[in-house]
Order: C-alpha cells, then structure tokens, then sequence
C-alpha cells in the first residue's frame, strides 16, 4: 500500500472474491479490511485509486488490472465502460447468474436472519442481449467528448448526439453509435433520426440553457415486432416535426404509432404531459398466455417481455391456486400479476397509487373479459388498514410486488393481522425484501426462494419467494 499525497491513496495487487450491492467487486486488504470496488470484476487482482476510506471498509475505482479473471468475456458493445448501463458485459453470463444467486441468498440469510430455506436454482434469461422492450435516449447539442478527443487538434465534426446520460453528468450526453438492449429497427431509427436532423440543421436539445427542438426519443415494440416511437420536443415546429415523422413512417414500416408531446418544462417525464397522436392508434397491444394488453407511451410494463412472463408463471406455481381463493395483489401496477392469476382465483383485489396504473389495470381486465377482478387506488400503508380488511372478505393468498425500498411496516404489521395462509412476495431488491422478511418470520415460514433474472449484463435480479403461515 503507498500514498501519492495526502489524499490519494492507492491499494495494491487486491485480489477480487466476489461481487457485492450494485455491482461492485469486493476484496480484502492484507490487514483484512474489504474494499469495494467499480470498473472491475471477481477474480481480477487489480490496483485501487482509493475514493471514500471508512473505519471498516474501502470504495475505489480500478485502475490497473494485474491479472485478468477467468470470469472475463470480451464486451461487445463498443461503449462499455463509459455508457454505464450493462456494467457486467465483460463477464460470463453463467458468472453473472452466479454471482446473483449469491447475493439473493446472503441477503435472505444475513438480513433476513433465515436459514432453512430451499433455494429453487435462478432463472436465467433466454436472451442475453436484445430483452428489452423499451428504450428512451436524449438528444443533445452538446455530446460527451473522450479525453482524446479534448486533448486532439482534430475537428470531429457535429457537437449534436443522441443517446445515453453519462453517468453522474446530467448536462452531457454519450452519442450512440450502437446499443445491444433493444432488437432492431432500433439501432437503425436511432442513427436514422440522428442523421436526419444533423443533415437538415434541427436544434437538438440544450440542456443547460434550455432551448432546442428535439429533446427525447422513446421507443417500444410488443412481440409481435410493432414498434411505437414517441418524441419529446422542446418546442413545436410544425413543418420540421411533420417532415421527420413522414421520412421514420415511410423508411420503417414497422411502426404501427408514432406519438409526440410538447415538453418544455425542466424535466423530461411524459406522465404531467398531453400526448398528441401522429400516426396510428396511440398504442400496441400486447398478448401474456391469452391475456391481451394495452401499452401506451405512459403504460407502467416490464421492458423485459418474456422473462416477464416467466417470472409471471412462476408466482402463480408459487400460489399453487385451487380455484377457490380470495387473492391480495399489493402494489399491483396496471394489474398484471392481479390478472395473470384470476383466471385460477375465486377473487383478486389489487391495491395500487398511481391512478393512471389503476385505470389501466381495470380497462384491462374489461379488456379480458375478467370479472372477479377489483382494483383501488391509495398508499399502501393508509388504504391498507383495519378498515379495508374488515369491508372486503379475507385473503387466503396474498401476492405482494413493492418497490425497490420493499414495504412499509405498517404495510408488513396489516400482513400479519390478515394472516393469509400464503404469501408470495416478488422484488426487485432482495435486500429490502429480506428486511421485510425478517420481520415475519415468526408468524411465516420461508417455504423457497427463485432468483429471476430480468437484466442480463447488470447487476440487477428479481427474486420470488413462498411463505406459508406457521
């Protein structure tokens, strides 16, 4: 270990064991103290600028890599490492699924206080590239310019970009020349809109000050391969907005709808703006094991379609359903899971916040012809109290779907006066689920967990878990 100055001190030759929260690898100091650290991964022994220094343990970055993991897979994207969104790119799928496996149980065992649990082996994705149903990007006149780009006498030409935030700069935008979550045509009507307005001089956004025409550009496909594109625009420009929408429709044929809104405000959500409907019906429609869906440019839906519907399948094998239940489905969205399972339930009460989320989830269970189906929108810790449970008949299984913060512990004190005989709890963050976890287990036995992964080439992982009542 050696110190440059006061403030910079850098670890040596740190041999990388295993990955930890978000991603980072974590290793040991000789004295014992662990060091977590980014732009690595397990089985690398790396050097380590040292950025935060704590009584216990270490952050750092990286910024030799001695001796290479046998975990390590060349990236294919030529933005890894600076675009930030598929941090684990450079390693092994089968390490990746590995490694979040890991953390589901550890998590479960630490936090949760639980040992004897069956760990059902995670579900990896069939698609590790391509999974994602929904992409947005930003435009910018102002791109991200590499350190050798800086320091180059060379001009390189257009300043305009269309792309990725870089991580931890909101003003600078990455320009994208290629991206590997989203199948094509979106690569192609990404460089396609890119060129076109370079080539007939439109205002991509300034972020700084303000001003601009072209702001953001989502897109979204179902599965039958029909896309939706929706533009974000500063400001109208009538002529200039029609002659782009007319040059993507007659070039990409699959774009069934193709939307756009007026956004000038300082933020770029779309749920506080009005939706004017170019071309199209303003939405797709998406087919779950016979359930039909109607997903439009605000729709809440997992951009991950087919590990969606497994991890779908596999609650409702969790809930194991006779037919005669009455089922809670807490943090029910659009009503996905509510509906997935009715087909098998006496009854299913899904309880939301978001009013749009609730609309949706009730026009689609019209939609398919679900009529044991009931929806009501509230925060959880207020709707969900003595009152609702005393108005509405008792929950033989309740199925609960939080955020990534988990639930709220008045939310787990209700679940426990309910006393369903089942509880499946599906989550996106197992440390917060564990918390929760933790906090029923003397009421409920953890019968199994499954590892879902949604999110190849991340850090993320979903898991289900089955309780049953002591």
């Amino acid at each position: 270990m050696s110190r440059k100055k006061k403030r910079d001190l850098t670890l040596e030759n740190i041999k990388l064991l295993t990955a930890g929260a978000k991603g980072v690898a974590i290793g040991k100091t000789e004295e014992g103290k662990t060091v977590m650290v980014t732009g690595a991964i397990p089985g690398d022994i790396v050097n380590v600028r040292v950025k935060k220094a704590k009584s216990k343990y270490y952050e750092g970055e990286a910024i030799e890599v001695l001796e290479k993991s046998p975990y390590r897979v060349e990236p294919k994207c030529i933005h890894f490492g600076t675009c930030g969104g598929c941090k684990w790119q450079n390693m092994s799928y089968e390490k990746q699924l590995d490694f979040k496996q890991e953390e589901v149980y550890n998590n479960i065992k630490r936090i949760g206080g639980i040992d004897d649990f069956e760990t059902v082996p995670i579900l990896g994705s069939e698609e590790q590239y391509f999974y994602r149903n929904k992409m947005e990007f930003s435009f910018s006149n102002a791109r991200w310019l590499t350190q050798y780009e800086i320091s180059s006498e060379e001009n390189f030409g257009s300043k305009d970009a269309l792309g990725f935030h870089i991580p931890g700069m909101w003003s600078k935008i990455l320009d994208l020349k290629e991206c590997f979550l989203q199948e094509d045509p979106s690569n192609a009507i990404r460089l396609a809109v890119k060129e076109y307005g370079v080539n007939t001089g439109l205002d991509f956004f300034d972020v700084r000050n303000q001003e601009g025409f072209l702001r953001t550009l989502m897109m979204r496909q179902n599965s039958k391969g029909e896309w939706m594109v929706l533009f974000q625009l500063y400001r109208e420009e009538k002529e200039n907005r029609e002659k782009l929408f007319e040059f993507l429709l007659e070039k990409f044929p699959q774009i069934k709808t193709l939307v756009y809104a007026i956004n000038p405000k300082q933020n770029d959500s779309i749920y506080d703006l009005n939706i004017n409907v170019y071309f199209g019906e303003g939405y797709l429609m998406e087919e779950m094991d016979g359930l039909q869906f109607k997903i439009g440019p605000k729709s809440f839906f997992q951009t991950n379609y087919k590990q969606a519907l497994e991890l779908y399948r596999k609650t409702l094998e969790f809930a194991d359903l006779k037919g005669d239940e009455v089922v809670y489905d807490l943090y029910t969205g659009t009503g996905t899971i509510a509906q997935y399972v009715a087909r098998n339930a006496k009854q299913v009460i899904g309880i939301e916040s978001v009013q749009e989320a609730i609309d949706a989830a009730i026009e689609h269970a019209a939609l398919n012809g679900l009529t044991n189906t009931t929806f009501y929108c509230g925060d959880m810790k207020d709707i969900f109290n003595d009152e609702f449970m005393a108005n509405h008949p008792k929950a033989d299984v309740l199925i609960t779907d939080p955020p990534r913060d988990g639930m709220h512990q008045k939310v787990v004190e209700q679940i426990l006066k309910l006393s369903p005989e089942k509880v499946v709890y599906v989550s996106c963050n197992s440390a917060t689920q564990a918390r929760d976890l933790a906090l029923m287990k003397d009421h409920y036995t953890l019968v199994k967990i499954l590892p879902v992964d949604m999110f190849p080439q991340t850090h993320h992982v979903e898991n289900i878990a089955l309780l049953v009542k002591k």
